[in-house]
């Protein structure tokens, strides 16, 4: 189902500044038995972005609703938000007052080997660097050619998720995932305050580690150099849920115990479906 302004439809205008600039917001989130995983955090976020880019939030009661509408009837699968502008002219300046386009949408659930959650996957560093933004850092705005360009160079390297970094080398994220690094029994993240996003896995993630496990969890600035030196890297999303590394170029990881709990943890409470 897609639900266009809360209306059946699979037509946007063409002038819509989500089509014409990428002037808008996403979310992508896992739909289990009928239920959108985690809306609440989804639409949290979605409001941050639209508060950062200005954008007229539709009402958070309208956008449960409607998500849940397109749900209903899913066993299992994606649930996808699009907020943009809305309609407007020629030209980057926006209108002054616009009103704002609504989609919603399930799509089937991705077809991933079993064996990257169970068994790990292979990876590699992309050649596409992310550019530094802190103004845009954080949210899932619709400006995704960097990632884009990045999934081609996993297609090409027949690997499933690469590792980005920014312009300095810095880590900072999966293509389409957050990374962990386990580290001498403290789970690092790479800081995000000057690009990529923060993700609502991630931060269940850094949470689960921290009040219910007990463990340390850093968020800092790694450049990728560290890499070889990790006991274990994993990836996270709303829809793989956790993939472990087990080889990065000549480098073979092991997964620790910690990685195996927070699977199990995160498909307990919900927050991810398998």
């Amino acid at each position: 189902m897609i639900l266009i302004n809360g209306k059946a439809s699979d037509t946007i205008s063409a002038t819509d500044r989500g089509f014409q600039y990428g002037d808008g917001l996403f979310e992508t989130m896992a739909i289990d038995q009928g239920i959108p995983l985690c809306l609440s955090d989804h639409l949290a976020r979605l409001a941050r972005g639209c508060q950062r880019l200005r954008i007229p939030q539709p009402a958070r009661g309208l956008l449960q609703k409607e998500s849940r509408t397109v749900a209903s009837n899913v066993e299992r699968g994606v649930l996808k938000i699009i907020i943009t502008r809305g309609v407007g002219g020629r030209g980057y300046a926006p209108p002054p007052n616009p009103l704002a386009t609504r989609f919603i949408a399930d799509f089937p659930w991705p077809d991933y080997s079993a064996s990257f959650f169970e068994e790990g996957i292979e990876t590699s560093l992309c050649e596409t660097r992310l550019a530094p933004n802190p103004g845009l850092a954080g949210i899932k705005h619709l400006n995704r050619l960097e990632q884009v360009l990045g999934k081609i160079e996993c297609a090409e390297k027949g690997v499933p998720e690469g590792i980005m970094t920014d312009t300095e080398g810095n880590l900072i994220e999966g293509v389409m995932s957050n990374l962990f690094l386990i580290r001498e029994n403290q789970i690092i993240t790479p800081s995000l305050t000057s690009t990529g996003v923060q993700g609502i896995v991630r931060h269940r993630i850094i949470r689960l580690a921290t009040e219910t496990a007990g463990m340390t969890v850093r968020v800092a600035k790694i450049h990728h150099a560290v890499l070889p030196h990790a006991d274990g890297i994993f990836f996270c999303n709303s829809i793989m849920g956790i993939w472990p590394v087990r080889k990065l170029a000549e480098h073979r990881y092991s997964i620790p115990s910690i990685i195996r709990w927070l699977q199990k943890e995160l498909i307990r409470r919900r927050i991810i479906c398998r």
